[in-house]
């Protein structure tokens, strides 16, 4: 039960009576300055102030010195695995965050599928929806070993990967499935001939590899596969086939988002929690066990009392971002 003290306690309650809360600014526009606050309806102040000069007539400098971002920027890794991580963004404000989720998406350079030279394709799906698909599968290889290719370049092994695919569907057996575990790396880049040699010349290919990309140290025992071997590329039917050769290259989601090397990555500013009454005894006991989420724990406060407080109590400026 609420009594008469702790009604007013909640109502005259000053969140800049709090020991972070900086000085300089009039309270209200502190708030704005360093909080999004959660109301009832909606929350306010959600975007952040970075004009370095929007507080110049107070005689408060707001703009982001180098030395004091570097003392307290930090990055803190929760979860790291092969396809996910999950870390702590600390010290920056909303915009710097969302800007570092944008770089993930748009500037990151990965290897994916950019031409698909069909040989032969009696499936149902068309070439051009079939070479879309192959361009969506992730390929599990490093950037930084690759050069771009540009326009004027021929593909040779130093910027890109070509895989093979060819596969039947017998007359008289069932629907089967072609999956990325049937794309075979090709070392030695394309085996498709481009212009008929003499009987002295080699056949002219699709690429012009010099060195078989397996003699080199990165891929002798790792050999460049799809990251997963069960994606779905096409579903054939009894007598139809494919045969195709991909050529994957190095790009950019800026390009095409079939280059963004993450599936998503998002961000949430990690809340900070404000009890408006103290809690204790009995009652900090029943807020502890009534919360869902687990946000508040138990203080002991000696001689057998006890009192509640919010036990996830964050910085102001922590962002917790997320990426597959």
């Amino acid at each position: 039960m609420v009594t008469k003290a702790e009604k007013q306690f909640a109502k005259n309650f000053n969140i800049f009576d709090l020991p972070d809360v900086p000085t300089g600014l009039p309270p209200h526009l502190e708030l704005q300055r360093t909080r999004a606050v959660c109301k009832n309806d909606a929350p306010i102040h959600p975007t952040s102030v970075l004009y370095s000069g929007a507080y110049a007539s107070m005689g408060v400098d707001n703009s982001v010195r180098l030395e004091d971002f570097s003392e307290d920027f930090k990055v803190d890794v929760i979860s790291l695995t092969e396809t996910d991580m999950v870390f702590d963004m600390i010290g920056v404000p909303a915009g710097i965050a969302n800007a570092f989720r944008r770089i993930l998406l748009a500037e990151l350079p990965s290897m994916a599928i950019e031409k698909v030279l069909v040989a032969n394709n009696t499936s149902v799906i068309q070439d051009e929806v079939l070479a879309h698909r192959l361009g969506l599968i992730p390929i599990a290889a490093d950037p930084r070993l690759f050069e771009y290719l540009s326009e004027n370049d021929q593909p040779n092994e130093k910027n890109t990967i070509v895989f093979k695919l060819h596969v039947k569907c017998p007359k008289g057996d069932p629907r089967r499935k072609v999956l990325t575990s049937e794309l075979k790396w090709l070392p030695n880049g394309s085996e498709l001939v481009k212009e008929s040699g003499g009987s002295t010349t080699k056949p002219k290919t699709y690429t012009s590899f010099s060195h078989s990309q397996d003699s080199f140290p990165e891929f002798a025992n790792n050999p460049i596969t799809p990251s997963f071997q069960d994606i779905l590329i096409a579903k054939l039917g009894p007598g139809q086939e494919i045969e195709l050769e991909a050529h994957a290259v190095k790009g950019i989601g800026k390009t095409h988002a079939k280059w963004s090397p993450v599936a998503t990555a998002w961000y949430r500013m990690l809340p900070e929690v404000i009890l408006l009454k103290e809690f204790e005894g009995r009652h900090a006991e029943e807020l502890v066990n009534v919360c869902p989420k687990k946000v508040f724990d138990i203080e002991d406060m000696g001689q057998g009392e006890v009192k509640a407080f919010p036990s996830f109590l964050q910085n102001l400026q922590i962002f917790l971002l997320a990426f597959e």
